[in-house]
């Protein structure tokens, strides 16, 4: 016998209207598990319950065998079933299965002792699972309500995966702060937007907990295991683990010396962390790691192997800043992160038949087209079931709050090695059942194993060196900072920060002192370069001083679209600022936003009413908080640390009248040196320059020689179609890349390089360009385009690891020039290095110093100046910056 859940009652009660909604609905045949830490915990519900049945006048069973207290309120009538779970298995569940076939339909509630006493009377877990795989079908064909506790965290998979799989609603019980949340786990055959997300139970009112600041401090204040390490897994991975945890606890016993733990703390650190005792990371993982840090980490792993650069470098800078300034760890959102260990990238390549080929084609000619094959198999590979599963329990503890799935590789984040967007990032929206929300987190990890074959990736690791070196991928799976706006989620800002700013557009601007720069909702808007919009860059010891001037030019270099997960479309998408502001309620405005009141008078003398004048310039934020400051000191401690400048990635989140900063990323800023100035060449004939530049100019102040000049016709460039644009993009990574090789190549075109928009530049990829020593943007593709190298942003960083100057050119401004007519003028030497594409000179000019009839190409650059300057000479020496 068994119901369609269609015909069956859904006006059923838990005897709490509110949870009832967020559930949408008790049916007749639910059987529904609460798992908690202690029976207490249970006790408000089991009374709600049996009050209902009372009220209702429903008919109430009650199985008693636990030696806990009885469950059901004094006074309140009942059936009880005084039952001996000692007498044996067969024995006790034919009793149960009796008492309901005797009381039959119409809709019986039931009402369980702990369902942990059983497994205890039959020393067995798993035949507690074989009791609820029995009882809980029969009483669904009843048609009953069952209500059951467990036990958190003191059976095995034998048990909790038999009930799990078996109930229709299984929920997470959890007290913090002498309050009751509720995490619903499973709901069967229902679903809403907040299903799955923690819930708050105060009085009458059962209300979704919607904040990440709030979330993750709540589930990182309940101690528990949250990855399944249970006695079925007693590898050496865990055994190392175990007796690590033994050792702490003895110590914090005060049975142990402090100084027996020094042997498990190493250990664990070349485990989890890094095994290169020669690296500096090594040092400051030894330098900052207690003990007690690891066995977290631990927790919170899915496999075994390194967590990777990514993970190391955002645990080392919160424990950089907790460890040494505990002012400002107060500051700090609690991160609940959960890390995916590089063996179990190992195992997918194995278990996908992958690995062999990943082996041989290091070292074979045809790479890219391996690679290419291979991309393809592992997006459509198998996980083992072991992983599976504690992918499940992840998305269990992070419920219906969004997660982003982010790369860690062994060499990302390093020193001298950044990797800065060459493997994928990927946001889940976390929407659906259990089972969607599973197939999109499995689809998220393929996406970033197969990003490990990227073009540019091992584009990348050739030109570093880097392409025999071990690259595994482990994953670090973060809760997106935010809140929930409506259908929208996203924090209130997002940004990048460095330690030390190579962008000192004002001499009064002291580079040491950092820079930021900062978006309205999800961060990628900072570190994905977006040629069709501007963010705010913050110069931290001069924070409202801007580059832009008048407030028509801060409107129009202003952040215009925001980066959202839309719940509704379950994706990361982009979203006009107005609209995404008209959708959400108790925003901060005042923080992130100031009025343009120029345009709200041209409104009203134009006779316009509501007028959107909202412009995002984070003023309230830099002047009216401490962030500013906080934030620099942030950076500076960390870099002090590392003895290096950093860089690093967060968002804030205001509540309560405060804000909070969730440090997300930490690596080093491979920018070297310091800004200084440079004496500039005098007496340059004004006939030969090449161009100049009043800024931007960022890099470091140089005077050198330049052997190649590689120059796009920026009005024979604007006449392609988009098709040829991208043609000739391959086009000038042949010239960049050809063997005979330039050491200095000062590479100009018109608008963005490497934007994905042709018709606002020049869409090269980095391996394209990667030769080149000074990139120069001319602002001629329309007139709203600012040459703008969007610091922050993974393409800046690329800049930075080559270590290319970057030097911007407005035309028409004061201290800017284009010298168009020398830069055609001097012989093109396209047709002699690829000859088939002598008819393409008109739009592409390649000038070499060896056809220059003994004249020399200089450039000359001051960082604090902002100014630089590219000229043919006479000369054969200038002033050299030493």
């Amino acid at each position: 016998m068994r119901t369609n859940h269609m015909a069956k009652r859904k006006d059923l009660s838990s005897g709490i209207p509110a949870l009832d909604r967020v559930l949408e609905g008790v049916w007749a045949g639910d059987n529904i598990v609460l798992q908690v830490d202690d029976i207490a915990d249970f006790l408000p519900f089991a009374h709600r319950y049996c009050e209902y049945t009372h009220t209702a006048g429903r008919k109430l069973v009650y199985f008693r065998f636990a030696d806990h207290e009885p469950l059901l309120p004094e006074g309140l009538p009942a059936e009880i079933h005084a039952l001996d779970p000692s007498a044996g298995f067969e024995g006790f569940i034919a009793e149960v299965l009796t008492v309901i076939d005797r009381n039959g339909h119409d809709a019986v509630y039931y009402l369980f002792d702990s369902l942990s006493g059983l497994a205890v009377d039959w020393y067995s877990d798993r035949m507690l699972g074989n009791f609820f795989r029995l009882t809980c079908p029969y009483l669904f064909d009843y048609d009953t309500v069952a209500l059951f506790p467990l036990l958190r965290n003191v059976h095995t998979p034998l048990a909790t995966r038999a009930i799990h799989t078996t109930a229709q609603v299984v929920l997470d019980i959890f007290r913090h702060d002498n309050e009751l949340y509720i995490l619903p786990l499973k709901v069967w055959e229902r679903r809403s937007p907040t299903m799955y997300m923690l819930h708050s139970w105060r009085g009458d009112e059962v209300r979704p907990v919607t904040q990440s600041v709030e979330l993750a401090e709540i589930r990182t204040s309940i101690a528990q295991p949250w990855i399944d390490t249970s006695i079925e897994w007693q590898d050496p991975w865990t055994n190392a683990f175990a007796e690590a945890r033994a050792v702490q606890q003895r110590i914090d016993a005060g049975e142990a010396d402090p100084a027996e733990a020094e042997p498990h703390r190493l250990r664990l650190i070349r485990m989890v962390l890094s095994r290169d005792e020669t690296d500096d990371v090594f040092g400051l993982c030894v330098d900052h790691f207690e003990l007690r840090d690891l066995l977290d980490i631990g927790k919170r792993m899915v496999g075994t192997g390194q967590i990777g650069g990514k993970s190391v470098g955002m645990l080392l800078a919160r424990k950089i800043i907790t460890g040494t300034r505990p002012d400002l760890a107060k500051r700090l959102e609690v991160h609940d992160s959960f890390y995916v260990g590089a063996d179990v990238f190992y195992s997918y390549l194995v278990l996908n038949d992958c690995w062999w080929e990943r082996y041989h084609m290091r070292t074979a000619d045809d790479l890219f087209e391996r690679a290419e094959a291979l991309e393809a198999r592992l997006r459509t590979g198998t996980m083992p079931p072991v992983v599976l599963d504690q992918f499940r329990q992840i998305l269990e503890y992070f419920g219906q709050s969004p997660v982003i799935v982010r790369s860690s590789s062994l060499l990302e984040d390093a020193y001298g090695n950044s990797f800065s967007g060459k493997y994928e990032s990927v946001f889940c929206g976390n929407q659906g059942n259990p089972e969607e929300r599973l197939a999109d987190f499995i689809e998220a990890v393929r996406t970033i194993y197969a990003s490990t074959m990227s073009q540019e990736a091992l584009a990348y690791r050739l030109h570093r060196g880097l392409i025999h070196r071990d690259e595994q991928m482990a994953l670090l799976v973060q809760r997106v900072s935010g809140d929930f706006h409506g259908s929208q989620y996203y924090p209130h800002v997002g940004g990048v920060g460095y330690s030390f700013n190579p962008y000192a557009w004002d001499t009064r601007i002291d580079p040491k002192q950092g820079m930021l720069r900062l978006v309205f909702g999800l961060g990628t808007r900072a570190v994905d370069r977006h040629d069709d919009d501007y963010t705010r860059v913050v110069a931290l010891d001069q924070p409202t001083l801007r580059p832009e001037g008048s407030s028509d030019e801060v409107r129009k270099y202003s952040q215009h679209i925001v980066n959202v997960i839309d719940l509704a479309e379950n994706a990361h998408v982009s979203r006009d600022f107005e609209q995404v502001v008209s959708a959400s309620d108790d925003l901060p405005l005042a923080m992130v936003a100031s009025r343009d009141t120029a345009l709200e008078q041209r409104a009203r003398e134009a006779g316009m009413r509501d007028v959107f004048s909202q412009v995002l310039t984070f003023d309230g934020m830099l002047t009216q908080t401490a962030f500013p400051h906080e934030m620099r000191e942030m950076m500076a401690t960390i870099a002090g640390a590392y003895r290096h400048p950093v860089d690093i990635e967060f968002t804030v989140n205001f509540t309560n009248g405060d804000y909070r900063v969730n440090l997300l990323q930490c690596r080093p800023f491979h920018f070297t040196g310091e800004l200084t100035h440079l004496p500039a060449p005098a007496d340059i004939p004004p006939a030969t320059i090449l161009l100049t530049s009043g800024g931007p100019v960022i890099g470091q102040s140089v005077a050198t020689e330049i052997d190649r000049v590689v120059y796009v016709v920026p009005e024979e460039y604007g006449m392609l179609p988009t098709q040829e644009r991208f043609a000739l993009a391959a086009l000038v990574g042949r010239v960049m890349n050809h063997p005979e090789r330039a050491e200095h190549i000062a590479l100009i075109g018109p608008g963005r390089w490497g934007t994905c928009m042709p018709e606002l530049g020049v869409p090269a990829t980095l391996s394209q360009i990667r030769n080149a020593a000074v990139l120069c943007e001319v602002a001629e593709m329309h007139g709203g385009l600012s040459p703008d190298l969007s610091l922050g942003t993974h393409f800046f960083n690329d800049l930075v690891d080559l270590g290319i100057l970057y030097v911007g050119i407005k035309p028409g401004a004061r201290d800017s020039l284009l010298n168009a007519d020398l830069l055609q003028g001097l012989p093109n030497a396209l047709g002699r290095l690829l000859p088939a594409e002598a008819d393409r000179g008109d739009l592409l000019r390649v000038i070499d110093v060896a056809d220059l009839d003994g004249r020399s190409m200089w450039l000359w650059s001051d960082a604090l100046e902002q100014r630089a300057v590219l000229f043919v000479s006479d000369r054969c020496e200038i002033v050299r910056c030493d």
